[in-house]
Formats: C-alpha cells, sequence, structure tokens
C-alpha cells in the first residue's frame, strides 16, 4: 500500500559520460555519489531494457522515504530510476507500467513494494512463469492509514536473517485465510481488519530484533487498532478509520516515534519532462 511520503528525483541527461548525484534528506551523508546508486543503476538498466543510449546524469534527489525502517525505499529509488528512464526516451510507452514492474522486481527479488509505488494506492502482486504482475485494489474511502517510525534502524538483511527456512503447515494456512480476509476487509469491511491483520510467519521470528516494535504493536492491538509491522521493520503500520488522533505512550518501547498519516490514496510514480 503506497502511504503519503515520496521522494522527489530531478535528472538531467549530460552529454559527457559523468554523473553528478546531489542527494537532500535521507541518506545525504552516506548514499554513492557515482554508477552505483540505486537510481542511476534502475535508470541504465531502464535504457538498456528499451535499446535506448546512455547518457551523462545530473541527478538531485531529494529523499523524505526514511531508510532502514521498513518503508520500501530501495523500491521507490528503483521506481524512480526506471520511471526518469521513460521520461527520457522518445517512446514512453516501451516502458509501461508492467515493463516497470518487471525490471523493478528484477532489482527487488520481489514485486511487493514497486507494485504500489508504480500504481499507488493498495495492490495485490504475485510472481509465475511470465514474471512479475500486479493488480490495484479497491479500497474502502473510509480506510486510512497512519505508520509509526522509531528512531531504530533495522536493516532488511538482518531481518530476513532471522526468519527460519521452513514453518509449519498451519501457520501458513493460518496466513493465507488472514491475507484472503485482508483483501475483503480493505474493501468494504474495516470491522475486520484487526482479525485480519493477524499473522504467524514472521512479526513473532523477527521479534527478538525489533523489540521497540512489538511494544508497539502490543499496545495498539490491545487498544483494538490493526497494527503490524511494516514490510520487514521496524516501523509499524496501523490501517483503519479515523486515524488522525491516533496517540501512543511516549517511548513506548524504549524509542521515540514518529507518524506519517495517510487519509485518501495515494498517486503512484509520476514523471514530468522540464
Amino acid at each position: 500500500m503506497a502511504l503519503d511520503v515520496r521522494d522527489e528525483i530531478e535528472v538531467r541527461a549530460l552529454a559527457s559520460s559523468d554523473v553528478v548525484i546531489e542527494v537532500e534528506g535521507e541518506g545525504a551523508d552516506s548514499l554513492p555519489r557515482d554508477e552505483t546508486h540505486l537510481v542511476v543503476r534502475a535508470l541504465r538498466e531502464a535504457l538498456d531494457s528499451v535499446g535506448a543510449s546512455q547518457v551523462g546524469l545530473e541527478i538531485h534527489a531529494t529523499n523524505r522515504i526514511p531508510h532502514g525502517k521498513g518503508l520500501g525505499s530501495s523500491a521507490a529509488a528503483v521506481v524512480a530510476g526506471i520511471t526518469a528512464a521513460r521520461a527520457l526516451i522518445a517512446e514512453p510507452e516501451a516502458l509501461d507500467n508492467a515493463a516497470v514492474l518487471r525490471l523493478a522486481t528484477a532489482f527487488e527479488g520481489h514485486p511487493d513494494n514497486a507494485a504500489p509505488a508504480i500504481w499507488g494506492g493498495a495492490t495485490v502482486a504475485w510472481v509465475d512463469s511470465d514474471g512479475a504482475h500486479a493488480s490495484p485494489l479497491t479500497v474502502d474511502p473510509a480506510i486510512e492509514t497512519a505508520v509509526l517510525i522509531p528512531s531504530a534502524i533495522l536493516p532488511t538483511k538482518q531481518a530476513r536473517a532471522v526468519l527460519p527456512a521452513q514453518v509449519p503447515h498451519t501457520h501458513a494456512a493460518f496466513n493465507v485465510g488472514r491475507a484472503a480476509l485482508l483483501v475483503n476487509a480493505l474493501a468494504g469491511h474495516p470491522e475486520l481488519l484487526l482479525p485480519a491483520t493477524e499473522d504467524k510467519l514472521h512479526q513473532g521470528y523477527r521479534a527478538d530484533v525489533m523489540p521497540p516494535a512489538v511494544a508497539m504493536l502490543k499496545h495498539l492491538r490491545d487498544e483494538g487498532y490493526a497494527a503490524v509491522v511494516s514490510g520487514a521493520g521496524p516501523s509499524v503500520l496501523v490501517i483503519g478509520t479515523n486515524l488522525a488522533e491516533l496517540t501512543w505512550p511516549e517511548g513506548i518501547g524504549g524509542d521515540e516515534w514518529t507518524m506519517v498519516h495517510t487519509a485518501s490514496p495515494v498517486q503512484g510514480a509520476t514523471a514530468e519532462r522540464l
């Protein structure tokens, strides 16, 4: 599901082979300023995929999506690079949404975060023998989201490392049923969101590496909110109605939290030629 926080990337094609990158906001002190930058890599891969010529690049990135917080910042960067390539080529239809998703999935390893970044709103994404696919969901207009972001960072690699290679069949069956229920809840039954967001496949296994998130989850769910770990964590996503006034005890879980509230559908990635 797309949230109301987005990065903004300005790209200029250069006649030289230079790559010049400026970064404001998230990652300003840590992101590379060369060909290894994720936006540059995605943009170049997209140009190659349609047979377009490579160019020098001048990029100014204003990054607002927190890094290492389970909010899909890497997928957003990849989609931004591919979308920028679409704006640079003479036939942008060659990089339609399906092509963007296919390229982004190759970078990410899965389409889950790229799909809402491309289409906006809420999506269901999957991979089969033909590659990655996505389908937008119809969401009840009364449903809102609030993502609570801690100061702590949890690298996705670390969060994935604690997951077991196998899970009990009963747990898998439990989550399949809850996934189906969640689609129904989003489509017009927000009263079902709390049971629809129960989980047995990852949050329990990751509890030891994100204790603040566990404390926040327990508090919110005890209060009747449909709260889940956002992505690989450690942010916590709440799905429900009338979330603007959501509150929590100060310093819960030994961390400080900020909130991003989204009350309306969020548009997917867009590009404008200047």
